[in-house]
């Protein structure tokens, strides 16, 4: 279902149910741009059940108010892109299916090895040959009709002069992350396509003032950058556009990736651009033990440096983190305590900024005629009371749960 106007129905017919929202906020239905995975299930990992692994994880989030979602693959070997990409790449959202995959986001392989974080080091590519290595390594024809958008490092050989084509020939939105990027090279990469950060902060070289590299990003002005070398290659009919002014940037708001006072700092100097993104991986919904992210092993539980209440996701044996196991609506919380911003912006970064990065908010992350009825009702303080998806009635604080 979609939201229509109803004076187009006025005199033809009533209603045919009444919700009363009971004072609740009503919003749109959270998108999650990054997810590794949830509920004992990882999108890397699960190769040989990766229908169930989407099913599982998809109803499960639903139930969390989040009614869309980028299924999120850690960098792999070449035949894992090819086995698992057909199964999450686009499949609209239902009371049977879950929340919508809008897509893959295919976070890697094309990083920088000293940037690698929980990603395997043997996975790792450079792309000497151009969009030839790239396209060998999703499979042909996978990156057009299952990604919807790819982080890569554009320091790394071969990539930087990938992004125009990827955007342009492929529809594939590029994010940058997992690198060590120049301020120069950041803003080339933005300038020939690219319009997002992953994780920002984590995983790429820390603000400096004299090359703040990727993170310069959200006060740099690129528009004057030449890229008339892509000029040949026309633009689809996609709305996204790469000015200046369209940088987009995740932010893990679980207190633990970036310190709440970072977040406000970032928030601050461009706040238009935040998206809030869990990031999360197996663990998330269930109790401390040992999971995978990919192939690495994951210890979940309370992390020394952190009170005793505080759980975090790391490389087994390490204090390196492995994604979170954080839930979007607490992202939403975290993020209006850490800015002080208003109800209305919390929301906004949960659902019209990600709809916008990815070229989709006629659809998502809004409650405009003609959007996609995927709707949530929230008490004053933030929790999830009601999710409805393309307007099916999912879930209820009471305890009805429809599937």
């Amino acid at each position: 279902g979609i939201i229509i106007n109803p004076t187009s129905l006025y005199g033809l017919r009533n209603p045919d149910t009444r919700i009363n929202a009971n004072g609740a906020i009503v919003a749109p239905g959270l998108v999650d741009v990054q997810l590794n995975g949830a509920f004992g299930y990882d999108f890397s990992f699960n190769r040989e059940n990766i229908t169930e692994c989407l099913d599982v994880i998809s109803q499960g989030i639903l139930q969390q108010g989040c009614t869309s979602f980028c299924p999120t693959v850690v960098s792999s070997m070449p035949e894992t892109y090819h086995k698992i990409l057909p199964h999450i790449g686009k499949r609209p959202g239902s009371l049977q299916n879950g929340a919508e995959s809008l897509g893959a986001h295919v976070e890697g392989p094309f990083l920088n090895p000293e940037k690698k974080g929980a990603h395997e080091q043997a996975c790792l590519q450079a792309a000497p040959n151009g969009f030839d290595d790239i396209e060998s390594c999703f499979g042909a024809g996978n990156l057009s009709r299952f990604v919807a958008y790819m982080t890569i490092a554009a320091e790394v050989e071969g990539v930087l002069d990938c992004v125009a084509h990827l955007v342009r020939k492929c529809g594939v939105g590029i994010s940058q992350g997992h690198s060590l990027a120049t301020s120069k090279v950041a803003c080339q990469a933005q300038a020939n396509g690219a319009n997002m950060i992953t994780h920002l902060f984590n995983a790429m070289s820390g603000f400096h003032h004299r090359d703040p590299g990727i993170i310069g990003l959200l006060g740099a002005d690129y528009s004057s950058i030449s890229n008339t070398k892509y000029d040949s290659l026309s633009p689809q009919s996609d709305p996204r556009t790469h000015s200046a002014a369209d940088v987009f940037y995740g932010l893990i708001c679980d207190g633990i990736h970036v310190h709440p006072s970072v977040v406000k700092i970032a928030y601050a100097s461009h706040p238009a651009g935040a998206i809030l993104v869990t990031d999360a991986m197996g663990a998330m919904g269930l109790p401390d033990g040992q999971y995978k992210l990919g192939n690495v092993s994951v210890d979940v539980g309370p992390r020394l440096g952190l009170d005793e209440t505080t759980r975090a996701a790391v490389v087994q044996g390490t204090n390196i983190l492995a994604g979170s196991i954080v839930t979007l609506i607490e992202c939403v919380r975290n993020f209006k305590k850490f800015t002080g911003c208003s109800v209305v912006e919390a929301i906004d970064a949960a659902t019209l900024h990600p709809a916008q990065m990815l070229g989709i908010s006629s659809r998502k992350g809004t409650l405009r005629y003609g959007a996609d009825a995927d709707i949530i009702f929230l008490d004053d303080d933030l929790y999830v009371q009601q999710v409805f998806i393309r307007g099916a009635k999912v879930y209820s604080v009471e305890g009805e749960t429809t599937r």
